[in-house]
């Protein structure tokens, strides 16, 4: 069975400075007709920064859409501007925590809500990291707070859902089967 659907239209609905929305006609794999509702995103960088006392540093923000204070890994959209997602992820962490590493590793790519966006992420594991002298600005209408947390205290964190999103949930999972094979 061929499970592709052909667009054949598409509107733009909306133009946002993070996302794009947009309705498709798709002519399904029986040749009915479907409508879609789709997010566009430019697609995001996320980093598992790991301290030489193997502490993870998360940002503590609140998270409009769903109410609440997250504690979530630095991550920030790739912008047109950066040549590749790694870029992408130095920056985002310099912003958000003023701090840079020597070592950058791609841990995996993934897309995040595949049923309705577009938006795929890249996370990276830092390692031995050092302060910025003079970092980059965080952008104006974000305000954070950095956290260390060692292993046992983020997974406490997960536990009281103050860990959350699906980003930050897989550096979690990733973290542990690091430690596993140690």
């Amino acid at each position: 069975m061929e499970f592709e659907e052909k667009t054949l239209s598409s509107q733009s609905i909306y133009k946002g400075n993070l996302i794009d929305f947009a309705v498709e006609t798709v002519q399904l794999p029986n040749g009915k007709t479907a409508k879609r509702e789709l997010v566009k995103h430019p697609g995001a960088v996320a980093i598992m920064a790991i301290t030489d006392d193997e502490k993870m540093i998360f940002v503590k923000q609140y998270r409009k859409a769903v109410d609440q204070v997250l504690l979530e890994i630095p991550a920030g959209k790739i912008d047109s501007t950066d040549k590749s997602p790694l870029e992408t992820g130095k920056r985002e962490l310099e912003e958000e925590t003023g701090l840079s590493a020597e070592i950058f590793e791609l841990e995996t790519s993934f897309f995040t809500s595949p049923g309705f966006a577009d938006e795929l992420i890249y996370i990276y594991t830092a390692r031995e990291l050092t302060q910025v002298e003079t970092p980059r600005a965080q952008d104006e209408d974000e305000f954070i707070e950095l956290v260390y947390l060692t292993f046992d205290e983020a997974w406490d964190a997960y536990e009281k859902h103050l860990i959350y999103d699906a980003k930050t949930v897989y550096a979690l999972i990733a973290w542990k089967l690091k430690k596993a094979t140690e």
